[in-house]
């Protein structure tokens, strides 16, 4: 297992409530040895005018995701934080509204500085949706 902290989805709910992950409707549904997922629901607040789903939401459903990850590996949260350098993202299919997707962020690197994640999004058939390579900084907190 990689992570510094014991953690469950559960909680993982729990301190997102409030923000962009929650207003989103992105739910932490596991978290495996080496992997985490949630869900997000393709609906008004997740589609573009068409009914498909946005780019930007799965971003932010890839970000988040990544984020999650790179701070559960960290050995000292309370001395320091991940923040997002740079993200790739490869929109590969429309998922319709009414539907959800399902997103798994695993690693590629995760170093004392900078962590580099995988994120593939799919539907619920398994076809990929979206694929995003996320790098983060650790930084110290402010």
């Amino acid at each position: 297992m990689i992570w510094k902290q014991a953690v469950t989805a559960a909680h993982l709910n729990t301190v997102s409530r409030g923000t962009m992950v929650e207003h989103l409707g992105i739910v932490f549904t596991d978290v495996g040895a080496d992997y985490v997922e949630a869900s997000m629901p393709v609906d008004e607040r997740t589609v573009q005018p068409f009914g498909i789903l946005h780019g930007g939401a799965s971003v932010a459903l890839s970000e988040s995701l990544g984020s999650m990850a790179a701070y559960l590996c960290i050995a000292d949260p309370s001395k320091y934080t991940s923040v997002g350098v740079e993200i790739l993202a490869n929109h590969l299919r429309a998922v319709k509204s009414g539907t959800q997707v399902i997103g798994r962020a695993t690693p590629v690197r995760v170093g004392r500085r900078i962590q580099v994640w995988n994120i593939d999004i799919r539907d619920g058939e398994e076809r990929l949706v979206c694929t995003s390579r996320l790098t983060l900084a650790i930084v110290e907190q402010q």
